[in-house]
């Protein structure tokens, strides 16, 4: 029995990533697939696997225990969860200052799922060559909050080699809105990746999707990134309006000291996080960001129902 990493997984197969480099294509025994014989979140990018059979007629057989896993609400209707990668070592969030423009609202919702399951992440905002203004204060907000930021352009270098250094020795899954260059900055990290990097809709200017899938993807020993493929919305997954807060590390500290118990943070007496904020402890669009996301998981868990809720939190 031989192990490797699951580098990408495509409907009931998947690419394993050999610890010698070697990449080999791969079916999944029938006994790890749900009901309906599909591999759901059973096996996903970052899993060990054990395999079985030789490189041309290679069958995983079995899945080690995930030391962590970064999820999303799976797109649809129905609450359900998407594991997006396992096994990380952190989460780099890279959003574009223009072309798309950036979006605080996406970017608190994919932190604040990684501080909900402990993953430590960062902010890469990109193309800086395409706005004057730079960071815009944009990262003075989220470094105030604990979080790792980087100016880059892929097309200067400003910053690449930075968050290279950020990066190597780790496992970091690389989230963001379709049209921020993911793949493009990656490429510029390590040249010879040949991504696949689209351009932004100039109808639309939404950005095409480029990468279909997450790819696992070793440069050297040691040193995983994957790719995911751009999204244009993040629901939380586990996460519920009620402990929302313990989801912006800014807020911890002040937590269970207001004058009431049941503080919501908004407008009462004696709150000690709007006292924060009014001293600058607490960036003013961080705290407007958690009061509307809050406002938004509420509807949706009223949408939901408490069977649907209850299933959420568990999660």
């Amino acid at each position: 029995m031989r192990e490797a990493d699951v580098a990408r997984v495509d409907f009931g197969g998947c690419v394993l990533l050999a610890d010698t480099g070697t990449r080999i294509e791969a079916t999944v025994r029938g006994s790890l697939m749900g009901p309906r014989k599909a591999l759901g979140n059973a096996v996903v990018v970052g899993d060990r696997v054990q395999w079985a059979g030789d490189p041309s007629h290679a069958i995983v057989t079995g899945v080690a225990p995930r030391r962590n896993a970064y999820s999303r609400r799976a797109v649809g209707h129905r609450l359900a969860e998407q594991v997006v990668a396992v096994n990380l070592d952190q989460v780099v969030l890279v959003a574009s200052l223009a072309e798309p423009e950036f979006k605080p609202g996406f970017a608190d919702r994919v932190l604040a799922q990684a501080e909900h399951v402990g993953i430590p992440a960062r902010i890469v905002l990109s193309k800086t060559d395409l706005c004057e203004e730079g960071s815009q204060g944009w990262l003075d907000a989220y470094r105030r909050a604990g979080f790792a930021g980087h100016e880059v352009s892929a097309r200067t270098r400003e910053g690449v080699d930075s968050l290279l250094h950020a990066c190597r020795g780790r496992r970091s899954l690389f989230v963001g809105h379709s049209g921020v260059g993911k793949s493009t900055l990656l490429n510029a990290m390590v040249p010879g990746l040949e991504l696949l990097a689209g351009r932004v809709n100039p109808v639309t200017g939404k950005g095409r999707h480029t990468t279909t899938a997450a790819w696992l993807i070793r440069p050297e020993p040691g040193f995983d990134l994957i790719d995911t493929p751009g999204v244009r919305a993040f629901g939380l997954w586990g996460v519920s309006a009620r402990d929302l807060e313990q989801s912006y590390p800014e807020f911890r500290r002040f937590l269970g000291t207001c004058r009431f118990t049941d503080c919501r943070h908004e407008r009462e007496p004696g709150c000690e996080i709007l006292g924060a904020v009014a001293a600058g402890e607490i960036a003013t669009r961080r705290h407007e960001s958690f009061l509307k996301l809050r406002e938004e998981l509420e509807v949706e868990e009223t949408a939901a129902g408490p069977q649907a809720r209850g299933a959420r939190r568990r999660a």
